[in-house]
């Protein structure tokens, strides 16, 4: 018999059923580690190795690093007696730098895993790399940028501000991205003088620091009539016959619409010609591609240009801007605030703001047949066994058909090549190769010089290379961005594909 209980306590319970609840209070608790332990060991151990803030994570600023060379293995980055060096200043703003201060930026940050060896492209060696004996194991990044064409778009730029880019258009590979003025790497990086470079670098009112190809948001002028002639072929809203019967008397008095007058009057030579479609393009024919654009409606071309690129950040290895080809008012005309603002934006002012890239980009589409290849600057990561690790080519679809895009590039080697086009790009031809190619002058505010654009492509019928250069306030396309487009171009296929 059980003794008397005192007020207040309750019988104590069985021996055998505290031994249950103590079972099963331990298998819950070990089941939970066990779950926890699968999880950040195995699901997430991916993200774990590359967290910046795990402690062995930190080390990474201490660990050796992998060399990066161009496409030719020429080393452009390295690491001597413990920090980066880099060849010179030319690629900045492609690999950017590794600093022990400051981090990392370009393509030393979007790399980094790979380049200190936390990551391999392989989801099976990344999951159980914290159980090697040897955690860091650095890896080389094959670009497929070319230094001697790179180091070519610097001296021609010289001190001017500007940009260039240069792509295989059949792969999206990134052939010279070229940014100015530019800074030193290697005094960023620099123990002894990095705090002091670096307050200088932000301090700078030409910007060296913002990578112009990807970041720079420009008008981009006449250039941008690639994007409202191809929307406007592809829609039906022209075709290559279309005239504006208008459209001479205007070249004087001005093309009126919605109260506001679109002015042009730099082609005199064409006197009382109706221009066709070529030969709009040929002259770069303002009063034509305001008509166009009124004719393909705000909404048609915005849809198109965000088609191409426009309105979001481009899928890219380097950080991008978002072009734009309206400052997005509210309604139902695409953006647009009103006609005025949409014929305005068929030839490239109003409110359009490109980045080179994104110029690139629809020219590639025209060399293309219509698809544009996304853009890339690393063709290979290298691991430390020596297994090479290719990046594939990617489609960011298709955006014109065959037809348009062929009407489109007939034009632009007229633009180059006919006895009007010469006038304004034929300083981009390449001796003895059709080359494709449209000027632009992107006017500004007043007493401001005009930026001087060109975008093109050759050969015309096996385009090998597209380019988009644009020199800050160089003045007519004419002037600086179409004699240094051909001048690379020439470089490419003459020099370094020897053909």
């Amino acid at each position: 018999m059980s003794g008397p209980t005192r007020p207040g306590f309750d019988v104590s319970p069985p021996i055998g059923r505290t031994l249950v609840r103590l079972g099963l209070a331990l298998a819950l608790l070990y089941t939970g580690l066990g779950l926890g332990v699968g999880y950040w060991q195995v699901l997430d151990a991916e993200a774990l190795t590359t967290n910046p803030l795990d402690p062995l994570v930190v080390q990474e600023r201490e660990a050796p690093r992998g060399r990066i060379l161009d496409a030719r293995g020429v080393v452009l980055a390295d690491t001597v007696d413990g920090v980066r060096h880099y060849r010179d200043a030319n690629l900045a703003n492609v690999i950017g730098y590794s600093s022990r201060r400051f981090g990392s930026a370009g393509l030393e940050q979007t790399y980094d895993a790979e380049l200190i060896g936390l990551a391999t492209g392989s989801p099976t060696a990344d999951m159980f790399r914290k159980f090697q004996r040897e955690r860091f194991q650095p890896q080389m990044l094959h670009l497929s940028i070319d230094a001697r064409l790179q180091d070519l778009g610097a001296k021609l730029l010289g001190k001017q501000r500007g940009a260039i880019v240069a792509m295989e258009p059949a792969t999206g590979r990134i052939l010279a991205f070229v940014s100015t003025p530019t800074y030193d790497p290697n005094a960023v990086v620099d123990p002894a003088r990095d705090q002091a470079t670096m307050e200088g670098l932000q301090g700078d009112k030409a910007a060296p620091l913002l990578d112009r190809p990807a970041q720079g948001r420009y008008v981009p002028g006449s250039v941008f009539k690639l994007v409202t002639g191809m929307a406007a072929l592809e829609t039906g809203a022209v075709t290559p016959e279309t005239t504006y019967p208008t459209q001479p008397e205007e070249e004087t008095t001005g093309y009126l619409v919605g109260g506001f007058r679109v002015q042009d009057g730099h082609h005199p030579f064409t006197d009382d010609t109706v221009l066709d479609f070529s030969r709009a393009v040929q002259v770069s024919c303002n009063i034509y591609f305001a008509h166009t654009a009124v004719a393909l409606g705000g909404a048609a071309l915005r849809s198109f240009a965000d088609r191409a690129g426009f309105g979001a950040r481009i899928p890219f290895e380097l950080p991008t801007a978002a072009s734009q080809v309206t400052g997005g008012a509210t309604g139902p005309n695409g953006g647009f605030r009103d006609v005025v603002e949409v014929a305005n934006a068929g030839y490239g002012q109003a409110q359009v703001l490109a980045t080179p890239l994104q110029m690139a980009l629809v020219a590639d589409a025209v060399a293309n047949g219509g698809e544009i290849m996304q853009p890339r600057l690393v063709d290979a990561i290298e691991s430390a066994d020596g297994a090479m690790h290719r990046l594939p080519d990617q489609s960011l679809g298709r955006i014109a058909s065959a037809s348009t895009t062929s009407i489109m590039r007939d034009a632009m080697v007229q633009a180059v090549q006919s006895a009007w086009g010469r006038r304004f790009a034929g300083e981009a031809k390449v001796p003895g190769v059709t080359t494709a190619g449209k000027s632009g002058t992107a006017e500004l505010g007043p007493g401001q010089q005009p930026h001087s654009w060109f975008a093109g492509f050759a050969p015309a019928d096996n385009p090998k290379i597209v380019i988009a250069v644009i020199v800050e306030h160089g003045g007519f396309g004419s002037v600086r961005a179409v004699p240094l487009a051909g001048d690379l171009m020439t470089y490419y296929l003459k020099t370094i594909l020897g053909g």
